[in-house]
């Protein structure tokens, strides 16, 4: 039997235990001829079948309901062994939630390759990104799972643990940047880092659950653009205002400002026009 194995779910604002590591997987380029590694063949295999247990999880907890169905009766239903599901969820409220672990190893790889010159708050907007694609991979299992995770506590409080992570991990990251054991009067930038990621968290589980109230209709990423426009227009101005700026680059000219002081540095082959333009983008901001 098929099964759309795909499941999304709803985001909360929460605070959580603290902080879990979690390790990056880098897999290997391949080219169309190359054969996958085992490691990423053993990785594919893990979440094919932790999603056919989410599967087998959801139709039982929707026909018999949850507090009725059994772990013996999810493996039987994904045709494997009781010893197998416990290999791959702890619990029956953790086995409808399959893709939160790798999809916060993708969230970790965006940052951890974010380009030097990135303002670390678009950082962690890319990043979260990555938890929406998740749920907009299948409207229909996301709204399905939305719906049964506000019927089931058991559920709705695995699911706030889960998520709980990411806002950890994006604000361990906003805090990298910025040195708290040397806050001195008038540094705000630690505290910054902390509320504009609870911000971009809080912006996304808002056009989340507003986009799973709808049916999972419409197109969810223009609209999380919309509202991390609003977080960036919030703190964009005084979020590492402490920190040298960084220089911007047009072309093959690049400046930076400091206070009432503008440096433009161009090469000598830069046209005159691409200089001007920098240096006037450069006074507008």
């Amino acid at each position: 039997m098929t099964r759309d194995i795909r499941w999304g779910g709803l985001l909360e604002p929460s605070g959580g235990p603290s902080p879990e590591s979690v390790t990056a997987c880098n897999v290997p380029h391949m080219s169309d001829t190359a054969k996958p590694s085992r490691s990423h063949t053993a990785s594919s295999q893990r979440l094919r079948m932790r999603r056919e247990l989410a599967a087998a999880a959801m139709e039982l907890f929707a026909t018999k309901g949850y507090e009725a169905t059994t772990v013996d009766e999810i493996a039987a239903t994904a045709g494997v062994a009781r010893r197998t599901f416990f290999r791959h969820f702890r619990a029956k409220e953790e086995a409808i939630f399959p893709d939160h672990d790798d999809t916060l190893v993708r969230a970790q790889a965006v940052l951890e390759a974010a380009p030097a010159h990135e303002n670390p708050l678009d950082t962690v907007c890319r990043g979260i990104k990555e938890v929406m694609r998740m749920y907009a991979a299948s409207p229909k299992g996301s709204v399905e799972r939305y719906k049964l995770t506000r019927d089931v506590p058991a559920l709705r409080e695995r699911e706030i643990a889960s998520v709980a992570r990411y806002e950890r991990l994006f604000t361990r990251y906003l805090l990298g940047h910025f040195d708290e054991a040397a806050h001195r009067d008038g540094d705000d930038d630690p505290l910054l880092a902390e509320v504009a990621a609870s911000a971009v968290v809080t912006a996304h589980n808002h056009v989340l659950r507003r986009w799973l109230r709808n049916g999972g209709v419409g197109d969810v990423e223009a609209q999380l653009d919309h509202a991390f426009a609003i977080v960036r227009k919030t703190f964009g101005t005084g979020f590492g205002a402490n920190r040298p700026a960084a220089p911007e680059r047009i072309g093959g000219a690049e400046t930076t400002r400091d206070d009432e002081v503008l440096v433009t540095v161009a090469r000598t082959d830069t046209p005159i026009g691409e200089i001007m333009r920098t240096i006037e983008r450069a006074l507008r901001d």
